[in-house]
């Protein structure tokens, strides 16, 4: 039988992960007792410390702190120790790195580079379990005016239809756009939905003077582009 993993009043002081951290600094410690230091505290026979391990082990996709990116407040509610207060600092959390994660991006960010756009997006859309088609606005100077969420769940023509996009890029003065897709699957491979929805787009967009530049589909840290793959050609008229 295993032995029972201490209690944080049982570890020695610099074991304990605030005095660990506080030691050493944060390099230092695991992923484990990075995320003690949110939960505080544990339950009457797990430590802080174990209760985050049981987190990271969950049965959800991804691996490590990956996982923290995948999960709900359900899946957190479940674990005996993780409350409500508990679940929405950890929830927080998730939302602050992601946010962190696209500042970081957004000084690369380069409308001309794929890699570049992907990247923006990557940290946001591991997050998600089903698929989000995403619209970026850009003005005539190729800078980013905005973005709009088009549709939750499968891409499909009917949840992205030209006069629903492109009334949101009239009204925010856009003169190009770029969509941008997750496959919760991890396949970047384009479904034919995909590549309908986007030859639709493609060519009313030219008929209204504004362009569609590039649909890109993220998949965990991969991605395609539709139009570096050769998918996005007008039909001779």
């Amino acid at each position: 039988m295993s032995r029972k993993k201490p209690l944080i009043h049982e570890m020695t002081e610099s074991e304990r992960p605030r005095e660990k951290f506080e030691l050493y600094g944060g390099d230092r410690m695991s992923d484990a007792e990075l995320l003690a230091l949110i939960l505080r505290t544990g339950t009457r026979n797990l430590s802080a410390v174990a209760l985050a391990e049981e987190i990271l082990n969950l049965d959800i996709p991804g691996s490590g702190l990956e996982k923290l990116y995948h999960l709900s407040k359900k899946d957190l509610m479940e674990i005996h120790g993780i409350g409500n207060v508990k679940a929405t600092e950890i929830l927080a959390l998730c939302e602050l790195s992601v946010r962190l994660s696209r500042l970081k991006s957004r000084e690369r960010l380069s409308f001309n580079s794929p890699a570049s756009i992907a990247r923006y997006y990557m940290a946001e859309f591991r997050s998600y379990r089903q698929e989000h088609l995403k619209m970026m606005l850009l003005d005539s100077k190729n800078h980013l005016i905005g973005e709009r969420l088009i549709s939750k769940g499968t891409v499909n023509a009917s949840m992205a239809e030209p006069r629903d996009i492109f009334g949101e890029a009239l009204r925010a003065g856009a003169v190009s756009i770029i969509l941008i897709h997750n496959h919760p699957s991890g396949d970047t491979t384009p479904s034919s939905a995909d590549l309908s929805v986007t030859q639709k787009i493609l060519e009313a967009g030219e008929l209204l003077g504004i362009h569609l530049l590039d649909h890109i589909i993220v998949a965990g840290t991969q991605y395609k582009s539709l139009k570096a793959e050769g998918y996005m050609k007008l039909q001779a008229l």
